[in-house]
């Protein structure tokens, strides 16, 4: 699985296994497994329920280290139900507005990522990371978030530690995001976008120990994986 990943070279390459009325669920970019991935459990979800014609409006995914996932179709959108990861204010580690570009407004630490808070949406999209520097620091990956101009909040993410410099759409990062903006904003149900290079918008919901996290997906490309003897 760690071989495909890596020949794919995308930020992450999901595997499946049926197990009984369950389906296990892995992931790996190419240089790692990781705990927790949104998008690739979106992509994953949609191929059960568009191509192998799954025939219940849920899907119970099997995981490592993150547990039991949901996956529920709602309309044209499927929803995740992800663990919540509320973070924790923390001083910035050494280097980290250095290597950013930027001065944060605060800076959180969650179980696997740092949380930076920049001051608007416009800083958020023109921070262009040392990304030699940023895999030096501890931690999977990088958040940074601040307000949207036209949505509750937007976000990158930078992950170079694990051969992801910039991830397109990250739902984990969002199992973060949503329990900060959740409590300063006053409000449950939250619209956020990522305004990576090829952007991504989320139908946030804050439950208290879990969120839930909504999108769309399409079909891009069907192939098929040959295995050397």
């Amino acid at each position: 699985m760690q071989h495909i990943a890596r020949e794919n070279n995308l930020s992450e390459t999901a595997f499946l296994v049926h197990r009984g009325s369950a389906v296990e669920l892995r992931w790996f970019t190419p240089l790692t497994e990781v705990a927790l991935c949104g998008h690739a459990t979106l992509a994953a979800a949609y191929v059960l329920f568009v191509c192998k014609l799954w025939e219940q409006t849920n899907i119970r995914f099997l995981t490592r280290s993150s547990g039991e996932l949901i996956v529920t179709r709602r309309g044209d959108r499927l929803e995740m139900d992800f663990p919540a990861r509320p973070a924790h204010e923390i001083a910035a580690p050494a280097g980290l507005a250095l290597v950013l570009g930027v001065t944060p407004v605060q800076v959180l630490s969650s179980e696997e990522d740092l949380l930076v808070i920049l001051p608007d949406e416009t800083t958020v999209r023109q921070v262009s990371p040392d990304f030699p520097a940023l895999g030096k620091i501890s931690c999977r990956g990088v958040i940074i978030s601040a307000p949207g101009e036209h949505c509750d909040f937007v976000s990158r993410f930078f992950a170079p530690r694990v051969g992801v410099n910039e991830d397109p759409v990250t739902g984990s990062a969002h199992s973060v995001l949503i329990p900060f903006w959740a409590d300063k904003l006053q409000k449950k149900d939250l619209y956020s976008l990522q305004v990576s290079a090829r952007g991504g918008e989320l139908f946030c919901g804050y439950k208290g120990e879990r969120v839930t996290i909504a999108g769309h997906a399409v079909l891009y490309l069907e192939g098929t994986i040959t295995i050397g003897t």
